[in-house]
């Protein structure tokens, strides 16, 4: 694969010196010869220089695929994360309510769970204090809850 990737552009690169060597135009050469360094002057040499050539632009281009390639890997990555995060969030929260329908008191209510990053946040209403402390030791107790931001308030008692 490396010799055909190699081959294309020293091939086009000895089409293009041979073309060159091919024309004999003297007042172009004495015009070149004015506006240019001192060129090869045997076939050999235009040859070697269209190699090196060749040679340092396929250096460059495999340069450059090696940094798409790595910046393709990073971003797998980093969206292989990301949706990992989501998951984990999402079985956070059902593992939160899980645990909060186990509650006697606090399973007849209606709590939101809402988590992000392993952060938890818990809206809703609880029956009494002790409840509404009980929700957030119970969040805390889940596995890759990192905090609880527990905004629960406390139902007004029935009369």
């Amino acid at each position: 694969m490396k010799q055909r990737m190699l081959a294309v552009p020293a091939g086009a690169a000895l089409l293009v010196s041979l073309a060159l060597v091919g024309c004999n135009r003297p007042a172009d050469e004495a015009q070149r010869a004015e506006t240019q360094p001192a060129a090869p002057t045997s076939i050999e040499q235009k040859v070697d220089q269209a190699q090196a050539s060749a040679q340092q632009q396929y250096e460059r281009a495999k340069d450059a695929a090696a940094d798409m390639a790595t910046d393709a890997k990073v971003a797998g990555k980093n969206a292989a994360d990301e949706v990992g995060s989501k998951v984990s969030d999402a079985v956070i929260t059902t593992s939160v309510n899980a645990e909060l329908a186990k509650d006697a008191k606090l399973s007849a209510l209606k709590i939101n769970v809402d988590t992000s990053s392993g952060r938890v946040a818990l809206r809703g209403t609880a029956p009494d204090s002790a409840s509404r402390e009980r929700a957030t030791q119970l969040a805390m107790a889940v596995k890759g809850v990192v905090s609880v931001d527990n905004q629960l308030t406390i139902d007004p008692p029935k009369s």
